[in-house]
């Protein structure tokens, strides 16, 4: 999520926990193991029934985020298993930490190696980040009239490398919200309602690939299954044809685009992938866009 201060980034991460899924059996114990080894399970607690969110500080080091020391023990990574991982301020972050994050979220787990002994940790979690669009805070302004020079954002934004950004699913610009919106007493949709459709959605995904091992949810579609999944029309073909061509997509975004669609569909209790779920995907591609500074 990208935004200035002030513009309920942190808020929305905190809240997307209360939309999620509740814990399967499988996942409570794995997830419990887990907090088990690191030491941090209190006496009186037994099975941990909820999804984990852990929210590090930009100081953590590289082995404290992904694990390690000469007893190896499961880093924040891990501790995330199955919830979530928010990183706010992300450019924040030491660049060799942020970058031993590319390997987890590929593989969803974690090998650690010492002289002794090789050990791997679960590390299928949700990553969510946050950060300003630029050093000041602003989003860049053309005009000249606010925010920091062209260049002065290039350079910040350019601390989160491109192989990382390409890992990454959805780019939400965070616009700030005008006092209307504010000072409006209508009140919007619920997250217990939203997680009705969530947990729908996952039902779906969890029929559609029930009997193959290791795979739950739409993110964890191999190429095999996304050829037999995420099949589309000769409309949303030609919209992934421009998106590839006018944005120099690559092939790992061009895969996490149909993930995203079909996960669209799902909550739409769509049985196809539509163009506009395709349209929708790419659209949350916002790094990938030219001028989207502007």
């Amino acid at each position: 999520m990208i935004g200035p201060p002030g513009s309920g980034k942190t808020m929305l991460s905190k809240r997307i926990g209360t939309i999620l899924p509740p814990l399967t059996m499988e996942e409570a114990l794995e997830t419990t193991k887990i907090h088990s080894v690191a030491g941090l399970l209190g006496s009186n607690v037994g099975l941990i029934t909820q999804r984990p969110f852990r929210n590090p500080h930009h100081t953590i080091s590289d082995v404290a985020l992904v694990g390690g020391g000469s007893n190896p023990k499961p880093g924040e990574i891990s501790l995330a298993h199955n919830g979530i991982l928010f990183l706010d301020e992300l450019p924040e972050f030491k660049r060799q930490v942020i970058e031993v994050l590319r390997q987890p979220l590929e593989d969803r787990i974690v090998t650690i190696s010492r002289a002794k002994i090789s050990v791997d940790y679960p590390s299928s979690f949700m990553l969510i980040a946050s950060m300003n669009p630029s050093p000041s805070g602003d989003f860049y302004d053309p005009s000249g009239g606010s925010g920091d020079p062209e260049h002065v954002v290039k350079r910040y934004l350019a601390k989160i490398s491109g192989p990382l950004m390409d890992r990454i699913d959805l780019h939400i610009e965070v616009q700030p919200v005008p006092y209307d919106k504010l000072a409006d007493k209508k009140i919007g949709e619920t997250s217990v309602d939203i997680r009705k459709r969530v947990i729908l959605a996952r039902k779906i995904q969890e029929l559609r690939f029930k009997g193959i091992e290791g795979v739950h949810s739409n993110a964890q579609l191999t190429p095999k299954l996304e050829k037999k999944h995420c099949k589309i029309d000769a409309a949303g073909e030609a919209l992934m044809k421009n998106a590839m061509e006018k944005l120099g997509l690559s092939a790992r975004s061009y895969g996490r685009i149909f993930k995203v669609a079909r996960t669209i569909a799902d909550l739409e209790a769509s049985t196809n992938i539509e163009a506009h779920h395709i349209a929708e995907a790419i659209q949350y591609r916002s790094l990938d866009r030219d001028g989207w500074m502007g």
